[in-house]
């Protein structure tokens, strides 16, 4: 009698969930790589987080994306990487034997994002970060990393910034959000991790012109594609990362994990994501 050989299968875990661009990456990549496998969505509430993923093997998978309002937690219910307790999150999670890991891939999304857009960004030795948030801890992170000298933090609220650079050491530089326009002309690299500028929220107010000319500028906002912040770069003829971008890179590891095959990001991929979100 022939044995029957199961899928593979991992599911995006979020509350909520359904507007995740996740499955069509990965069902992209499964299909060219020509592996028989699948990704679902799996909304799941906050009370019932726990229980989903300490028996995630049991709900039929080998590993999952976390996205909010799980990424803290899921750090405290895995063994997770120095990756995701630098950061204070988890976003991908797999097995090895029968341990269920995780790590934080924002990290390598980010950094491989503007290796791809701008490459030699990192011959800059002094970047400009807004926020404090979970993306910023992640940005933080990747840019101290990758050996960039001076990251100045600006974040309206300064409590939150100085407690990211505590994290971070004497690297990363907290300054307040008024003092932001006299740290532009320095900045060979400015990074957006506010949600300012997204669809429905408030624009991010800066004067561009203040930039170096050879500044880079990268935008983890991806709704709209193309942010007022990255339009007006752009103008200026400034290089630039996109938000998109960093959601596609940052998805390949997890993949790697899951189904055993690295993809890669294409041009065919990028374009059959922004047509999703354009159709949206």
């Amino acid at each position: 009698m022939a044995s029957i050989t199961k899928s593979r299968a991992a599911c995006l875990i979020g509350w909520p969930a359904a507007h995740s661009r996740s499955p069509l990456i990965h069902h992209y990549w499964l299909r060219k790589l020509g592996i028989e496998g699948g990704y679902n969505i799996e909304a799941v509430p906050p009370e019932g987080f726990a229980e989903f993923v300490q028996h995630l093997s049991t709900h039929g998978f080998v590993g999952a994306n976390v996205t909010i309002p799980h990424k803290e937690r899921a750090l405290a219910l895995t063994s997770p990487d120095a990756r995701a307790r630098a950061v204070g999150a988890a976003n991908t999670l797999w097995y090895e034997g029968n341990e269920l890991r995780s790590t934080n891939t924002d990290i390598e999304g980010f950094i491989n994002n503007l290796d791809a857009a701008a490459k030699g960004w990192d011959a800059t030795s002094d970047a400009l970060v807004l926020g404090a948030g979970g993306s910023s801890r992640a940005v933080v992170y990747g840019l101290i990393e990758r050996g960039i000298k001076r990251v100045h933090l600006v974040n309206r609220t300064m409590e939150r910034a100085r407690a990211l650079a505590d994290l971070f050491g004497t690297a990363v530089h907290t300054v307040a959000w008024e003092k932001l326009g006299e740290l532009l002309p320095q900045a060979g690299l400015l990074v957006n991790t506010t949600s300012l500028g997204m669809h429905a929220q408030p624009a991010l107010e800066l004067d561009i012109g203040r930039l170096p000319s050879h500044a880079i500028v990268a935008d983890l906002v991806y709704v709209p594609l193309e942010t007022e912040l990255l339009k007006t770069a752009r103008a200026r003829g400034l290089k630039t990362a996109d938000g998109l971008g960093m959601l596609l890179h940052q998805a390949v590891r997890g993949f790697e994990l899951w189904f055993g095959q690295r993809p890669e990001v294409t041009p065919e991929l990028r374009a059959l994501v922004e047509a999703d979100l354009r159709g949206a």
